[in-house]
């Protein structure tokens, strides 16, 4: 785990969280995640840390209702989402996007069919 920083594109919202960049991100291909080019990767809770931007941040949630879709309401950009594990722990799933100073062409993509759920 290496900790990373975030944040959306105006900066109100920054983050930081500890990710394993070296494992595959999701690739989802959901409606939601296909048409804002998503590629997450899911931490737990206790991994991520919200500097700022807090008031900044506005909710929408889709299809099962289950994940809080979070992002800027002054640019829009989704850095992060909250929901909860098939055994019930607090996750965060990070916009790997939205990370600072890395390489994306070096980032391994795992496909995830979310359409079909």
């Amino acid at each position: 785990m290496t900790q990373h920083s975030g944040s959306c594109h105006c900066g109100n919202v920054r983050y930081e969280a500890d990710l394993d960049l070296s494992v595959p991100v999701i690739e989802c291909n959901c409606s939601y995640c296909l048409r804002n080019w998503f590629l997450l990767s899911f931490i737990p809770e206790s991994k991520f840390s919200l500097l700022s931007g807090k008031e900044e941040l506005t909710e929408y949630r889709f299809n099962k209702k289950v994940i809080s879709h979070l992002f800027c309401r002054t640019c829009g950009v989704q850095c992060f989402g909250e929901g909860t594990s098939a055994d019930g722990a607090k996750t965060v799933a990070v916009n790997v996007r939205t990370l600072e100073n890395i390489d994306l062409s070096t980032i391994v993509r795992q496909p995830y069919d979310g359409k079909s759920q």
